[in-house]
């Protein structure tokens, strides 16, 4: 991770903990039952944000420490999953976790993916993972299409955030991540997931975004005006439906 990818959200930190979506239960569910990953399985969540995927695996009875370079991000997931007592956190990044070796059975990571230097990354995992240990990698790609509301929203990114196209939504493909598993990577799974919003919640959903022009931006204003046009254009009973795919990877590393 690069300085400013870790302080990308600081000031974003109250509307992703409203406003970002979960992750589906069937990401558990694939990682016992098709990776025989036992339940009490020690993972390090990396990238962990805010915690939406920390708690998928708490929920699941799993032991989790999650590895956080951003202060504000992390502070919210400790005040949040507080409650847990098999929860901790770390200040570490994905290249430099600060967990020992050979400490965990299962490495996670989330949407935070996209942001990590990906073969310093790829040791790291090795490194902090018992010999029999798995890496399983998921993330909410959001559908460009397939509704006038998916394509409307689209169209709005590309045309009022500037920095959009360089760093939204840039994850692998399938192809991509057999690369950066090489010969250890075993299979994958794609599950539908979806958040119905009213406006308050789209608007929430835009502002948690690190590529959206904030207030003060000549931009912000005609963005918000824009995506309330959009909103009652499309919505169905005062809900949008934000549609998305969850992509999940599952490998071991390369020794």
């Amino acid at each position: 991770m690069t300085d400013d990818s870790t302080r990308r959200f600081t000031d974003r930190v109250a509307d992703y903990v409203k406003y970002r979506p979960t992750y589906p239960r069937e990401v558990t569910t694939f990682v016992h039952a098709e990776c025989g990953i036992g339940p009490s399985a020690r993972v390090a969540d990396i990238g962990a944000g805010t915690g939406l995927s920390a708690k998928l695996f708490l929920d699941a009875g799993h032991p989790v420490v999650a590895v956080e370079p951003n202060d504000a991000m992390r502070a919210a997931a400790d005040q949040w999953l507080a409650s847990y007592p098999g929860y901790r956190s770390v200040a570490g990044t994905a290249e430099a976790t600060t967990l020992d070796t050979a400490s965990v059975d299962l490495v996670t990571a989330a949407q935070a993916f996209h942001w990590f230097d990906k073969a310093a990354t790829r040791r790291e995992f090795a490194r902090i993972l018992k010999p029999r240990g798995q890496i399983v990698l998921f993330w909410n790609s959001r559908l460009l299409e397939g509704s006038p509301f998916l394509a409307g929203y689209e169209a709005l990114l590309q045309r009022y955030c500037p920095e959009y196209a360089s760093v939204a939504e840039s994850y692998p493909d399938d192809a991509g991540m057999a690369d950066w598993f090489g010969e250890g990577y075993e299979r994958k799974s794609v599950f539908a997931n979806a958040q119905l919003l009213d406006y308050a919640g789209l608007e929430g959903r835009l502002m948690s975004t690190s590529y959206a022009p904030k207030a003060g931006d000549p931009r912000h204003a005609p963005m918000l005006a824009a995506l309330r046009v959009l909103f009652d254009e499309t919505q169905e009973q005062g809900r949008v439906n934000f549609a998305y795919e969850t992509r999940v990877y599952a490998g071991r590393p390369e020794r």
